[in-house]
């Protein structure tokens, strides 16, 4: 587990462009975000780093050493890795957020008869709604892949307004031998080659009700 990561603080928020019907600018107030938690294979410590966009609508996590595989010479354990960000949000008075999107990218080299799996949750803390997507890949594959995650605009889920509540993302990857060869490896990662691959989780905003 990190000790707590301090990203830096955010100001204006500007260029956002909304879904049809929840077209509401972002708080013009000072929001913070500070990494509370991070758990899990795919993120040991040290090897994730968290960082808000030029734009200030949508933050990114870097990883170093995601990545999931089997045959050739992986541990059993090497074919499921994840990764679970405790995040704290804090934003203005009168506004609240959910995830419309977020974009993962990585690189996979599947043999012919191998498989892949990308997961990803999306949940506040002490809240049953939590928002699921995954994606499979078949081998044979050796390229880099994206995927986007999107919500559609009645669905996202919103951090309730007035309340504190960290805000919870859940991603998997998996590799599945399948009928390939044993002695060739599968493997399917969460960065590429020079780390410079990050997924990107696009904010959405509402206003509250006033009392």
């Amino acid at each position: 587990m990190f000790a707590a990561l301090s990203i830096a603080a955010l100001t204006a928020m500007t260029a956002f462009s909304a879904p049809a019907g929840y077209d509401v600018p972002p708080p013009t107030g000072e929001i913070t975000i500070d990494v509370a938690t991070v758990n899990g294979s795919g993120c040991r410590a040290g090897t994730a780093a968290v960082a808000v966009s030029p734009d200030n609508t949508s933050f990114t996590v870097t990883y170093s050493d995601y990545l999931a595989k089997v045959g050739g010479d992986a541990d059993p354990t090497d074919f499921r890795k994840n990764c679970q960000l405790n995040l704290i949000v804090n934003i203005p008075q009168g506004f609240t957020y959910g995830i419309a999107s977020a974009d993962y990218r990585g690189f996979a080299h599947l043999e012919p008869g191998a498989s892949g799996l990308e997961k990803a949750s999306y949940y506040f803390q002490g809240m049953p709604e939590t928002s699921y997507f995954q994606t499979p890949f078949s081998g044979p594959m050796s390229d880099n892949w994206q995927v986007t995650d999107s919500t559609e605009v009645g669905a996202i889920v919103y951090k309730p307004c007035g309340e504190q509540r960290n805000f919870n993302i859940n991603t998997e990857l998996r590799v599945d031998a399948g009928t390939s060869d044993p002695s060739k490896t599968s493997f399917m990662s969460m960065d590429s080659t020079d780390g410079n691959i990050e997924t990107t989780y696009h904010f959405q905003w509402k206003e509250c009700p006033k009392p």
